[in-house]
This record gives structure tokens, C-alpha cells and sequence, in this order.
């Protein structure tokens, strides 16, 4: 059995079905109700993170539908009966969803998004909101922090092989999207308008006879001012056959193994005694923002970052959680909503829709994150001072996405979001966030 490959509706959990089957039941799927995502904490040391995927789940959200096949394969299942399968086929999601913009910073219990609509509707789509946004954040939080350890120097995504093939190409532009500057993903280029760059492996030096022949063979093809792998046997014999080959106008050299700050300088005072002082150093191999900013005095003019910035080992889950906040008692459109919260030991929350306010002082660094619950109320009710900034923007209106900004505006606020920290803040040694958007009654 096959599905239509478009529709994202799948991209769920059983449990989900089995509470709107229930809830079809009993009569609560039709009665209004608000969720929200929120972080708890945030990972181990972290001191800001940064939310990313909206734009992905935006897109995703309009390819929710539920095909022939998917819904027979849920009856076939047991998991869907004919009240549950009849909803399915005609399902659109018709609410409105508020949330963070995209390159926004968000501490512990800030309302990331919002998603209102129907208990039935907005219970379907838990999945995948955490699934996009948990996986985009995680990435953009840790690119974000190699932004600023790299200070100011150009940062490309190299990622692509060491995860899965689709959240490779979410990953190029979560990193994008928070300073980065390129991407060797060409998918990500096509998909996401990610700028593509990339330099040469080692298997094309060993597919050639000798060292000598591997350059002469691609500066041939693609000119002098390609990047050349300079350490496939011995970094100091590559550099000056690179020289001698391409010559003093060599774009840039790659090394990818030893110490990077004893190579790099090595490999700097070399180049310079061949007189090709323009020829750039890019280091891989390993990098996270701990190695980067080590590396603050090297002479190092390119980063290439994979495996810590697409791994759990380097970009740890956002931790974020989708949680039901309030609730109607009965159907229709003006039924009040009902606050609702958990109190279980070390999983409580806070019921009733929340607004988020960023404070700033005279300097217009940020002061406190102000969220306050508005069971009720909308965004336009909630006051504001001179110095302080709204964090929640509409993003989808009655089913139709209203809010699209492109990856400059994004980079853009992300740039303006990041200014409005101290610097101790932006300290890459373990720490706990400085801001929190805990209401009263929840730990910070």
C-alpha cells in the first residue's frame, strides 16, 4: 500500500488518533481549546535558545490531509472507525497558530507558539509541530553558538552524512538561518534557498596517482580558485605542490586532521613564505563551538562544521512539549475556555493562553522575558511599556498561513533578537539562562 507523498498527516503519533477517535466519541473533539509549546529548561549549560522550523512547519501544515490510503490503512489498523475515518477524509485544519518568529531567542516556559482551534484538530497536529521545531531548534541553538565563537568568520554546514537525508537538508537552513553562510547540501540550496559551497574530499587525491596529479586534474576543471585538501599524506608536502600547481592565486586550501590551531598556523606561515598570502585556510573535522573558539587567534579564515552541529552530541534536543492549556466545556464558537494545567511532581504547568513580552532596559538589552496567562484575551489586549518588545506574531489565521517572512528576514531578526543579550549571555561555558519565561509557580 502506498500514500500520497505530499501529505504530511502521517507524520504522527498512534496516540493521536486513538484521543481523537475518543474524543469523537464523547462529543469533546468539537469543543475549542488551546495548546502551547514550551520548553521546561533547556539543555544541560545552555543559556538562550533559539527557535527555528516555523517556516518548515508552515509549509507542512498545508500538506496535512489525510489520503484514501492512509485512512485505510488506520481502518485496516484498528485505529480508526467510520466516525474517525469520515472526520479524517474531510480534515483541514481551519484554527489560528501565534507563535515565536522564526531566529527568535526563547529561555525556559516561553510560549513558543500557540495553536487554537478545535480539541479535535489542534490534538492531531502535536507530533508534528514538536517533531519540526524540537529538531530545528536543537540545530539552530548550537549553529547560533558557533556563530558567535567563530566571530564574524564565514561558517559552512557540512552535515549532509552524518544524519538522516531529510533532516540534513533542515539542518542547512536552521544554520543558515542563524548566521551561517553556506551549506554543502545542494538540496538545501534547491529547497530552501541556502547559499552552496563546498571544497574536495581526499578520494580524489587517492584517485589519482600521486598528489600532484589529484590538483593538476582539478584546478583543470574547476580553476584556481578551488579549495584543495591539503592532508591526505603529508599537510606540508600538499600545501606546496598546491602552490606549485595552481599557483599564488590558490582560492583556499582545506585541512581536515591534527591539532587545527598548530596546523592552521603551520600551514599560514607556509603559505606566506610561497607568497600566496590571499590563499584561504578552511579546518574541518570535528568542530563545535568549544574547538571554534579555541581557534579565535589561529589563522584559520573558513570553519566547515558536520557532526556537532547535526547530532545529539553537539545540538541536544530543544526539549520542547506540546501541551493542552485550556479548554471549552461545551461545542461551538463562544463557549468560554477553561484553564487547565497538570500537577504531577516535576510536570506541572500553567493553565490558560499566554502573551510574551520581551522587557529591555535603556540600552535595549533585554531585561526580563514577561509572560503572563490571558485565559480569554487576545494579543491586542495585553499592555505594553516603551521598552518592551511583543514576541508572538499570527502565524496562520483560519487554516491560511499569514506569516512568511524569507531567510534574510529571518537571518535579519535573528541578528537583532542576539544583540539584545549581555555578554554573559552569549558565555559559551556551562550556564543557566539568565531570562525565563516562568509565570509564578513554575521553577525558572
Amino acid at each position: 500500500m502506498t500514500t500520497t507523498a505530499a501529505s504530511t498527516a502521517l507524520h504522527t503519533d498512534t496516540y493521536e488518533i486513538t484521543m481523537l477517535r475518543a474524543a469523537l466519541a464523547d462529543g469533546t473533539a468539537a469543543h475549542r481549546a488551546t495548546f502551547e509549546v514550551f520548553a521546561r529548561r533547556l539543555p544541560a549549560g545552555r543559556r538562550y535558545g533559539v527557535v527555528a522550523g516555523l517556516g518548515r512547519l508552515s509549509e507542512a501544515l498545508q500538506e496535512f490531509r489525510f489520503t484514501a490510503c492512509q485512512i485505510a490503512m488506520l481502518q485496516a489498523a484498528g485505529f480508526a472507525d467510520d466516525a474517525t475515518a469520515a472526520y479524517l477524509a474531510e480534515f483541514a485544519f481551519t484554527g489560528d497558530i501565534d507563535a515565536y518568529r522564526e531566529g527568535e531567542l526563547y529561555f525556559p516556559y516561553s510560549p513558543v507558539l500557540t495553536v487554537s482551534g478545535t480539541f479535535g484538530e489542534c490534538v492531531l497536529l502535536e507530533t508534528l509541530v514538536l517533531s519540526i521545531l524540537n529538531a530545528d531548534s536543537a540545530v539552530a541553538t548550537a549553529a547560533a553558538r558557533m556563530v558567535t565563537a567563530a566571530a564574524d568568520r564565514p561558517l559552512i554546514e557540512m552535515g549532509s552524512r552524518r544524519t538522516h537525508e531529510d533532516a540534513a537538508v533542515a539542518a542547512a537552513r536552521a544554520a543558515y538561518l542563524v548566521g551561517f553562510t553556506a551549506t554543502s547540501n545542494l538540496q538545501a540550496g534547491l529547497r530552501h534557498g541556502v547559499p552552496v559551497a563546498g571544497t574536495s574530499g581526499h578520494a580524489f587525491v587517492l584517485a589519482h596517482t600521486d598528489e600532484r596529479a589529484g590538483f593538476a586534474g582539478q584546478v583543470a576543471a574547476l580553476g584556481t580558485g578551488t579549495t584543495l585538501v591539503v592532508d591526505t599524506y603529508d599537510t606540508g608536502k600538499g600545501i606546496r605542490t598546491a602552490i606549485d600547481v595552481a599557483g599564488t592565486d590558490l582560492g583556499a586550501i582545506r585541512i581536515d586532521s591534527g591539532d587545527p590551531a598548530v596546523e592552521a598556523a603551520r600551514a599560514r606561515a607556509l603559505l606566506d613564505s610561497l607568497d600566496a598570502r590571499d590563499t584561504k585556510i578552511t579546518v574541518t573535522g570535528d568542530l563545535d563551538e568549544h574547538r571554534i573558539a579555541a581557534l579565535t587567534d589561529a589563522p584559520v579564515d573558513t570553519f566547515g562544521v558536520g557532526t556537532r552541529l547535526v547530532t545529539g552530541a553537539g545540538a541536544p534536543t530543544a526539549e520542547m512539549i506540546y501541551k493542552l492549556v485550556a479548554i471549552a466545556d461545551a461545542p461551538g464558537p463562544d463557549a468560554p475556555l477553561r484553564p487547565v494545567a497538570k500537577r504531577s511532581a516535576g510536570k506541572a504547568t500553567i493553565g490558560g493562553a499566554k502573551r510574551a513580552h520581551r522587557d529591555l532596559d535603556d540600552t535595549g538589552h533585554a531585561a526580563r522575558e514577561r509572560v503572563v496567562a490571558t485565559p480569554g484575551r487576545t494579543g491586542s489586549e495585553f499592555g505594553r511599556t516603551t521598552l518592551d518588545r511583543p514576541l508572538q506574531v499570527p502565524v496562520v489565521r483560519h487554516g491560511a498561513v499569514v506569516h512568511s517572512p524569507t531567510p534574510e528576514e529571518v537571518r535579519a531578526h535573528h541578528r537583532r533578537a542576539k544583540a539584545e543579550l549581555l555578554p554573559c549571555d552569549l558565555d559559551l561555558t556551562p550556564g543557566t539562562p539568565r531570562l525565563s519565561g516562568a509565570p509564578a509557580g513554575c521553577p525558572s
